[in-house]
């Protein structure tokens, strides 16, 4: 059982790792790591391609996060370790291989995890996060207070401590790989949804 949870997990961080963003942009003549923050995630692709490929990249990372854990359980894994797989994709698709281990920022990834450990918790900080979109057209801010919510609800909800951590460890790392965004909307220069991204970053290789 400990082998086939270590493959698991391995086998979860390949599944996250698959940049699709940089994948779908690249069919596209575009270069997702030369253009707005560089980062590859939907809400670049967004920025660069327009709603329908950051939809089909939106859902796929979602899914990477949300299939890991239920591919664990499909083998029998206990809890905490459907959780590990969880975590594993997203740590993938934040430092990905095929990448030079870089990545995106693990949103939709980290909720495609939390919603499938715990689904509360993750449709209550998905129409949050949804909502503060709406209502600022900032998505980092959406973002952020999403995963600050995940972290208060699994604790007042009284989940089990091995939960209370995972959740909050991705949702910590989500936060603090949104501090640059942070930064920008302390100082009033975050671009808004909608803003088209501009190709002024060099290639990251």
């Amino acid at each position: 059982m400990t082998v086939t949870a270590v493959l698991a997990v391995l086998a979860s961080y390949l599944l996250g790792s698959v940049p699709a963003a940089t994948w779908v942009t690249r069919a596209r003549g575009v270069d997702i790591r030369r253009v707005g923050s560089g980062n590859s995630g939907a809400t670049n692709v967004l920025r660069s391609l327009g709603k329908g490929p950051a939809l089909a990249v939106a859902a796929f990372d979602i899914a990477k996060g949300a299939v890991a854990v239920l591919l664990a359980r499909a083998l029998g894994l206990e809890e905490p370790w459907a959780a590990a797989c969880g975590v594993a994709a997203v740590v993938g698709h934040n430092f990905s291989p095929f990448l030079g281990f870089r990545g995106g920022k693990g949103v939709a990834t980290s909720f495609g995890t939390i919603a499938a450990l715990d689904p509360l918790v993750g449709a209550s900080a998905f129409v949050l996060a949804i909502f503060t979109m709406w209502l600022t057209r900032f998505v980092s801010a959406g973002s952020v207070l999403g995963a600050a919510a995940a972290i208060v609800l699994v604790a007042v909800l009284g989940r089990a401590p091995w939960q209370v951590a995972v959740i909050s460890g991705l949702a910590l790392m989500l936060i603090f790989l949104h501090r640059e965004n942070i930064a920008r909307l302390h100082a009033g220069s975050e671009r808004r949804l909608g803003e088209k991204a501009e190709p002024v970053r060099p290639p990251l290789n």
